[in-house]
């Protein structure tokens, strides 16, 4: 699929590996709608490409709110061609810890957000998908692309919930894949390693050294510019569909 003159929906768009994506798609000539709870970095974002994005303030684990953002997508000029779901949480609790036992609301926190909201955003970007008019004889109706992560496989101590949640979206793949074929969309999800997040730019110099020096090759944080790399190589890929690809560095991670 040619990225140039489509529109795609871009949830957790507004920092992160979401904005490298937003920043990779409209380099390629795509309009995107990005879907935050962010409304200031929403704005940063506006600002800064102007008409080639729209923000909307948005939930993933709204259906009202998602609908909105996806209808926002297929509203604009161009072709509404796919979603990337980048928004997620990344909670670190034990089942045993100091405070006493993993609370049950945070582990149905990091579902609902990681799990639950990667679907709604599938289903309902699957409905339109289908419903849109496909021009000029193209092969392929639209791509879904979600986010997993590394934990999905070698979850650590203190990750139960954020592995769960994250093993969900790897799980969730193939079958969305196989039913959503007949239909020509095709679904893939990318699992991140260890990549240059805020959250991790924020850690001492030396703990991201540490971090850094696990990874095989190349031993360093992965960028988020490389993730987004990796994103238009998907939506450009016809061939690549029901596969959850690991980018990480052939990094695998120790226990804690």
């Amino acid at each position: 699929m040619r990225i140039e003159g489509k529109t795609f929906l871009v949830t957790g768009g507004a920092s992160g590996l979401g904005a490298a994506t937003v920043e990779a798609l409209v380099g390629k000539g795509a309009v995107v709608v990005v879907a935050d709870r962010n409304s200031d970095a929403g704005a940063a974002l506006r600002q800064r490409y102007g008409s080639a994005i729209e923000f909307i303030q948005a939930d993933v684990t709204s259906e009202d709110s998602i609908v909105k953002a996806l209808d926002l997508a297929v509203g604009l000029s161009g072709t509404f061609s796919g979603v990337v779901s980048c928004a997620g949480v990344a909670p670190a609790e034990r089942i045993f810890g100091r405070n006493g036992i993993h609370g049950l609301q945070s582990f149905r926190a990091a579902v609902d957000v990681n799990l639950v909201g990667t679907f709604n955003v599938l289903r309902v970007a699957a409905d339109r998908l289908i419903k849109r008019d496909r021009t000029g004889g193209e092969e392929e109706n639209g791509v879904i692309i979600n986010t997993a992560s590394v934990a999905a496989y070698d979850g650590q101590i203190g990750q139960v919930a954020y592995a769960a949640s994250k093993g969900g979206v790897v799980a969730l793949t193939l079958p969305a894949a196989r039913e959503l074929a007949r239909h020509s969309i095709r679904v893939v999800t990318i699992a991140p390693g260890i990549m240059e997040t805020p959250m991790l730019l924020a850690m001492p110099d030396e703990v991201r050294a540490s971090l850094a020096a696990t990874v095989p090759f190349p031993s360093r944080l992965g960028k988020p510019q490389e993730f987004a790399s990796l994103v238009c190589h998907v939506i450009e890929n016809p061939y690549l569909n029901g596969e959850v690809i690991r980018l990480d560095g052939a990094i695998r991670m120790a226990a804690k």
